[in-house]
């Protein structure tokens, strides 16, 4: 992560974006919420902005005229440059361009019911010091959330694997499915979203089940959200020890599962431990 100024000293954002609607929006929240702000409208306005002022965080709209917002992103990565926090937004739910994000070691946020909170938990992860502004009477706009609908978390870093699983849950039970591609973004959307349970895979890059799981217990919003752990190699017992073991009072794994297409033994554990017998006897109707 890039490090900061001084926390008495204003942080410059520049936000990127053809749509005016958008940039208006998010334009007033930041300046709100204490952010120095410039925006652009297209990706070659965007590139000269940015080496012109040097923001310390670029918003950027994936698809704009000109130059799109990932070759924007990949032409300002110039070592000789100041260092640059990037959060890029799109309507997209494309996995690959979730990947192509974390390549270029940026954020995402994704258009839609809650974009402002993945927009809020990058600026927060990116601006820590800031997190106090984000909690002050209007200057949040709170996402919208489905409540009549539970959460599921699945954190894997093989896409093929996330959308099976993410197939088979959505035909068994009356859920949303949320989908992270290693710990530091399960974590974020755990935070932020605040799943009934999720269920993740033990070997991922940065940072395995067990880091992950430390991260969540360290959290009030995510302390007591039961974790079932998927692998694909067989744990020896001090490691499925030390899935289990509770951190500093919170639990640890709920359940070890090893990793396979037959999906029952999933469905099982998310029953026995997790209530999810009781998701299917929700009433019937449209999944907003």
């Amino acid at each position: 992560m890039v490090s900061f100024r001084s926390r008495g000293q204003t942080q410059k954002i520049l936000i990127a974006d053809d749509d005016t609607s958008v940039v208006r929006l998010l334009a007033g929240q930041c300046g709100r919420l204490g952010f120095d702000v410039e925006t652009a409208s297209d990706g070659i306005q965007t590139l000269i902005k940015a080496r012109q002022s040097k923001p310390d965080i670029l918003v950027v709209d994936v698809n704009m005229p000109g130059v799109d917002g990932l070759s924007v992103c990949a032409h300002l990565r110039d070592p000789y440059n100041k260092p640059l926090n990037v959060i890029v937004i799109t309507g997209s739910r494309d996995p690959d361009l979730i990947d192509r994000c974390k390549d270029l070691g940026a954020h995402y946020a994704r258009k839609g019911p809650t974009f402002w909170s993945d927009l809020e938990a990058a600026l927060v992860d990116i601006c820590p010091h800031m997190a106090d502004n984000f909690l002050k009477p209007g200057t949040r706009t709170p996402a919208a959330k489905d409540q009549s609908r539970a959460r599921i978390l699945l954190v894997d870093d093989e896409n093929d694997v996330n959308r099976y699983l993410a197939s088979q849950l959505e035909k068994k039970y009356r859920i949303e499915v949320l989908s992270a591609s290693d710990a530091n973004q399960g974590f974020q959307l755990a935070r932020r979203d605040e799943p009934a349970v999720i269920v993740t895979d033990y070997f991922m890059p940065n940072g395995d089940a067990k880091y992950f799981l430390t991260k969540l217990r360290t959290t009030v919003a995510t302390e007591k959200i039961p974790v079932i752990v998927l692998t694909g190699r067989r744990l020896d017992d001090t490691n499925v020890q030390n899935l289990k073991r509770e951190i500093w009072g919170r639990p640890g794994a709920t359940t070890i599962l090893k990793k396979s297409f037959d999906t029952e033994e999933l469905f099982c554990a998310l029953e026995q431990s997790c209530g999810f017998d009781k998701v299917r006897a929700l009433p019937e109707g449209p999944l907003n």
